[in-house]
């Protein structure tokens, strides 16, 4: 819980005058971990979800669906994923069941302010990844 407040911090910190809000989401089992739900002023449609496991911290922002892709042109789409993954500063692309998503990860022990940057990079990422691949979208 620390952690999170001290990341928060760091995110207040390091975008200045744009707010910030977080709330931490309780494990999905009685073997889940925590998650933080992070909200940046101006990309709240796209939240980061910051959580950690003892080898790693996984910052993940949720683009969009299998269902909201057009079948005609799924295979552009992942072949453009691949092309783009390292372009793309401190992120990349990724799958967790349906939903496709854009991630970034640190070392189980990144300080606060490097995992805030991260949360940053990752969200800005997100947005310009909306816009590149809305083509591929319904």
């Amino acid at each position: 819980m620390k952690q999170m407040l001290e990341i928060e911090q760091a995110l207040l910190r390091k975008l200045g005058s744009v707010g910030v809000s977080s709330h931490l989401l309780p494990p999905a089992d009685a073997d889940g971990v925590p998650v933080m739900r992070i909200s940046i002023e101006g990309l709240e449609e796209l939240p980061v979800f910051v959580t950690g496991s003892p080898s790693q911290v996984l910052c993940i922002c949720y683009l969009w669906t299998e269902s909201e892709i057009r079948p005609e042109r799924r295979a552009e789409l992942l072949e453009t994923m691949l092309d783009l993954n390292m372009a793309i500063p401190l992120s990349n692309f990724g799958r967790i069941g349906e939903h496709y998503v854009i991630f970034g990860s640190l070392a189980h022990d990144a300080s606060a302010a490097s995992i805030a940057t991260d949360v940053a990079m990752v969200a800005d990422n997100a947005f310009e990844a909306l816009d590149v691949f809305t083509e591929f979208l319904k």
